[in-house]
């Protein structure tokens, strides 16, 4: 097994687990993040290209080997273009499931199925080996603290994504403020889906207010 996943969705599941709580803590703006990593992934590997602020599938790519990925680029590739906004919204909470389920036939993590009451199914992430998640915190670490014109392209949009997604077991508030203007050069580095990542949750903040009023 490699020492963390290849794919960047599949990192930051696992960089959502708490090492001190010993629990996954995903926030409302989890899912979002997943489906933007999906998309960056596709992006930086040369599957898709911005065509007129949309993802446009590249045919001469090749296959992609993950599922979870082919999967989302077939979908692009047959669907009428849409924004990067809308392929990030749309369908955001499938592939947060589909990433769990590669990352347990992969035997990165395992689940738990609880009922507490009796009433409601509660399901449980275990991460088998936390040492992976340390790993890929340390690769935060080095992206914002090494050379910039060392810091991998996966390892950029990692940190650009977990920022955006305010993912705290990573990138808690006053870590995110220390290094502002290096996840700012490193958001330069990401491609068009962190910044539409930004625009959904603008747009369901704006609902949730609207709503509230």
């Amino acid at each position: 097994m490699h020492e963390v996943p290849a794919t960047l969705p599949a990192r930051l599941y696992l960089l959502a687990y708490d090492l001190r709580k010993r629990r996954h803590a995903p926030n409302l703006r989890f899912p979002y993040m997943i489906r933007a990593a999906a998309l960056t992934d596709l992006l930086l590997s040369g599957h898709i290209t911005d065509e007129s602020g949309k993802p446009r599938a590249v045919p001469e790519a090749g296959p992609v080997a993950d599922p979870v990925l082919a999967e989302l680029l077939t979908a692009i590739a047959e669907a009428r273009p849409k924004s990067w906004q809308r392929w990030i919204h749309d369908d955001a909470k499938k592939t947060v499931h589909a990433v769990r389920d590669r990352l347990v036939a992969n035997r990165w993590i395992k689940l738990e199925e609880r009922r507490p009451f009796l009433i409601f199914r509660q399901t449980i992430v275990h991460v088998r080996d936390t040492r992976v998640v340390r790993r890929l915190a340390a690769r935060v670490s080095a992206a914002l603290s090494g050379p910039l014109s060392r810091v991998d392209e996966r390892d950029a949009a990692m940190v650009v994504l977990a920022a955006e997604g305010h993912l705290a077991t990573v990138l808690p508030r006053e870590r995110r403020r220390t290094h502002k203007a290096r996840i700012t050069a490193l958001r330069e580095r990401t491609g068009p889906a962190a910044e539409a990542f930004r625009k959904v949750i603008q747009a369901a903040n704006s609902a949730a207010v609207a709503g509230a009023g």
